[in-house]
């Protein structure tokens, strides 16, 4: 297949530090490109890719360090895009919303991961309007405050197996917090469980500007009080495997409705086992008393990680294997694409969604029929 994937222009692909969403950008354009697709990446300049990379602007938004106001770029990325649309077969947007009106003559042949929460006020009018996209959620989670959208499917994200390698014994006796400092992560919890455990706690995790007040007034002095607290920073790729392999539980205390959680299957596939707390995605994602535990207060948190260590690393990591390559990711999304085009064979828009919803993609994936058209 010709396949396009569009990726956004806050990070590179893949991301040089933290970014989730062009980090599975890449994993997935990879292994299409391995598996024999023709891809073209829409993408910042500076990605590493071996499919055919068009540039959308020249680095990343992000770490640049010049303040961009991203909507002109955001403009050119997707003229780009709108010019070569009739050269593929596919066109998948990881963009959130933005491309809806430059896609709709289209709209049959592009495919919509929404990788970001949906249980915002301003976002169901839009999708009211723009009904003539298909769209793939992350978790089934994700979907709950849009229940009536195009549903095109459901794809949990995938890793690279080799990427981050199984850790059978961790030697580094602490616990990781692994992300952003930002209110809805909860890393005040994060220190409050490990002072409660008696252990070690580091963090790794980016300040954004939009909560560097959280992080001067609130979990920067917990962290300066707190002996047994690291700030590490923020960490890229190449540093992941022995901070995750290491630790003896990943702690993810959120306190919002979180998409999917890529750090989770990150610690999965060390065989780390994660404590939770049960929002979001993090039941489907977590297998309790599996691959770590799913709680719902504080106390049941602490209790967690003496249990934690009892997990077998191994059988997460299977579970891993099982559950989060990216081979089974991007099986499931070729699936998609694949019922889409045999759908719009059709003649119609409902036809593509209805033969897509129709069809169980193999592995972790989950297409469920349209409601609400």
């Amino acid at each position: 297949m010709k396949i396009a994937q569009i990726a956004p222009l806050a990070e590179r692909v893949p991301p040089l530090l933290y970014g989730g969403t062009e980090r599975i950008v890449s994993y997935l354009t990879e292994e299409l490109v391995r598996q024999g697709h023709e891809v073209t990446l829409f993408a910042s300049g500076d990605s590493l890719t071996s499919a055919a990379l068009v540039a959308g602007c020249g680095t990343a938004l992000r770490l640049d360090g010049r303040g961009h106001d991203p909507i002109p770029h955001y403009m050119l990325h997707l003229e780009a895009v709108r010019c070569r649309a009739a050269e593929f077969d596919i066109l998948h947007f990881h963009v959130d919303l933005i491309h809806f009106p430059v896609v709709r003559e289209f709209a049959h042949r592009t495919l919509t991961t929404l990788h970001g929460r949906l249980d915002l006020p301003d976002l169901p009018a839009v999708y009211d309007v723009f009904d003539d996209l298909p769209l793939v959620s992350i978790s089934m989670a994700q979907r709950r405050p849009l229940p009536g959208v195009a549903w095109a499917g459901m794809i949990h994200h995938g890793l690279p197996a080799g990427l981050l390698p199984f850790q059978p014994t961790p030697a580094g006796g602490y616990l990781a917090f692994l992300g952003r400092i930002s209110p809805e992560k909860r890393p005040d919890r994060a220190i409050e469980i490990a002072r409660r455990a008696g252990l070690p706690l580091r963090i790794a995790a980016k300040v954004d500007p939009a909560d560097q007040a959280y992080w001067d007034e609130v979990i920067e002095p917990l962290v300066r009080a707190n002996p047994l607290v690291e700030y590490v920073g923020e960490i890229g790729e190449a540093e992941k495997a022995a901070f995750l392999g290491d630790a003896l539980a990943l702690l993810f205390p959120i306190d919002w409705p979180e998409p999917f959680g890529l750090v989770m299957i990150e610690a999965m596939s060390c065989g780390t086992p994660t404590i939770a707390f049960g929002c979001g995605s993090v039941p489907e994602i977590i297998e309790d008393g599996v691959t770590g535990f799913v709680v719902g207060d504080m106390d049941a948190a602490v209790a967690a990680v003496a249990r934690a260590a009892r997990l077998d690393r191994a059988q997460i990591r299977r579970s891993f294997e099982r559950r989060f390559t990216v081979v089974r990711m991007a099986a499931d999304y070729v699936d998609l694409y694949r019922s889409l085009e045999e759908g719009h064979a059709g003649g119609t828009f409902d036809g593509a969604i209805q033969a897509a919803a129709g069809r169980r993609p193999a592995g972790g994936g989950i297409s469920l029929p349209l409601a609400g058209r």
